[in-house]
């Protein structure tokens, strides 16, 4: 499986890693393995999986995390997953 994370300020591209994870977890647990990895390369807190967020991935194997999916403040717009291989 690889993960694309990206995060975008004022529609732009600003950082963005692709995470690949071979192992023999869960789908979930490859998911979630990834954002935290993601999250300490990143510098940031782990977000929050919302309702909203949770259906965006189930039907398009992405996501968007703003501010509202964050405890602390961020300075972008938002950070962005998305499943490139299964």
């Amino acid at each position: 499986m690889r993960i694309w994370f990206k995060i975008w300020k004022d529609s732009r591209l600003t950082k963005d890693m692709v995470i690949a994870n071979d192992g023999d977890g869960t789908r979930t647990h490859k998911i979630f393995d990834a954002l935290e990895q993601a999250c300490y390369e990143f510098d940031l807190s782990k977000p929050i999986w919302l309702d909203a967020t949770i259906a965006e991935f189930k039907r398009h194997g992405k996501a968007r995390f703003t501010q509202d999916n964050f405890v602390e403040a961020i300075d972008f717009d938002f950070l962005e997953i998305h499943i490139i291989e299964e």
